[in-house]
């Protein structure tokens, strides 16, 4: 068991900065997830955390030990890729044993058991001498973790490992590390993807990395339903959260916002008085949408189209904003025709207000006098 903590951890090339900053604190045995838009310096960091790139400033802790000046063998860690990096002339056994016969002193018989254990773990036990050629995608993937297993490092690192699969493999394999991770308990594994679906059902926390900066940390649900900025709100979902610019009014302990294209909803936040009158922005998640027949809607408009996708469909609505559609998704098979007029409304607890900077403004703020 290892923590992993960073600490004001920055990464350039020459001129370019590409980390800035970067404080984290990995518990032991916990599963982190960084994600973010390509180019976010979310695989920088996980590569600084390897060793595989120098750090340019800050400090890196594994299991308490400051790890800057080590190599990446000396750190303790293990290293999945996106590509398999299999050598392809020898048998999955031979793959999977290679690290530890590198590794003066380790008998044969402990090597030997240490590859059969993570076979069995993996359930690969029937394939260990085929040649990585005869293995499906998957099975190659798995092969690679099992590589990995047999080194019995204090924290797994995960570089985007299920991008090369096709759709049903990249839903079993991710299921399958979810296991090992229950399975190998106390064990540290940072996970790196640009899959929402894999940060959700995977991590115990995700990391929001954008231009080379936190965002935010949290567990899934905590981001998903209380970002912190329009910028979290927006990555997290598919679709992502419906974004209206706003104008703010105070009245009594509640918070009338105005959107853009909609009639006005009151809001269980306290907003500061000094934002009376001031610009705002109004964040819905489509799931949160329902078709009503109230002529008191907050939102209003013509369905432009529709995506049935068996367990919900989708409605894209123009309710008179030009830059982009508003989106609701039902649940099941709705049969609403392009064209159709629709009212559309949200229980107030489910919206969520931002400052005109983007940062996130709580339910249950206190008011500060005008």
């Amino acid at each position: 068991m290892a923590n992993v903590k960073l600490t004001g951890i920055r990464k350039a090339y020459g001129a370019v900065k590409v980390l800035h900053g970067i404080d984290l604190d990995i518990q032991a045995g916990e599963f982190v997830v960084f994600v973010g838009p390509s180019g976010c310096g979310k695989s920088t960091l996980l590569r600084v955390i390897a060793g595989l790139e120098d750090i340019t400033g800050g400090t890196l802790e594994i299991g308490g030990k400051v790890v800057n000046a080590l190599t990446p063998k000396q750190r303790g860690i293990a290293m999945v890729f996106q590509s398999y990096a299999l050598y392809p002339h020898m048998s999955v056994y031979d793959n999977m044993a290679f690290g530890l016969t590198l590794e003066k002193g380790t008998a044969k018989s402990d090597i030997d058991k240490r590859v059969r254990e993570a076979a069995r773990i993996l359930q690969i036990e029937p394939y260990l001498d085929r040649l990585p050629k005869a293995l499906s995608g998957g099975q190659r993937q798995r092969v690679a973790i099992g590589r990995a297993i047999t080194r019995d490092p204090q924290v797994f690192l995960f570089d985007e490992p299920l991008s090369n699969l096709d759709a049903a493999l990249r839903v079993q394999t991710r299921i399958e590390i979810a296991r090992l991770h229950e399975r190998m308990e106390g064990t540290t594994m940072v996970y790196v993807t640009h899959d929402q679906v894999e940060a959700m059902t995977l991590a115990d926390r995700i990391v929001v990395l954008n231009k080379g900066h936190v965002e935010q940390v949290g567990s899934p649900m905590e981001l998903y339903k209380e970002p912190d900025n329009l910028f979290v709100a927006k990555f997290l979902g598919s679709p992502s959260m419906n974004i209206l610019p706003a104008r703010i009014e105070l009245t009594g302990e509640s918070t009338v916002v105005l959107p853009e294209g909609g009639r006005q909803v009151t809001l269980p936040v306290a907003t500061p008085g000094a934002m009376n009158g001031a610009a705002a922005h109004l964040g819905i998640r489509p799931e949160d949408l329902a078709v009503t027949s109230s002529e008191n809607a907050p939102f209003r408009g013509e369905v432009t189209l529709t995506e049935s996708l068996g367990e919900v469909t989708l409605l894209y609505v123009d309710i008179g904003r030009t830059d982009e559609s508003f989106v609701a998704k039902l649940p099941g098979e709705a049969s609403i025709a392009r064209g159709t007029v629709v009212s559309l409304e949200a229980k107030p607890e489910t919206m969520r207000l931002f400052d005109e900077a983007g940062d996130a403004i709580r339910p249950g703020q206190r008011r500060a006098a005008a």
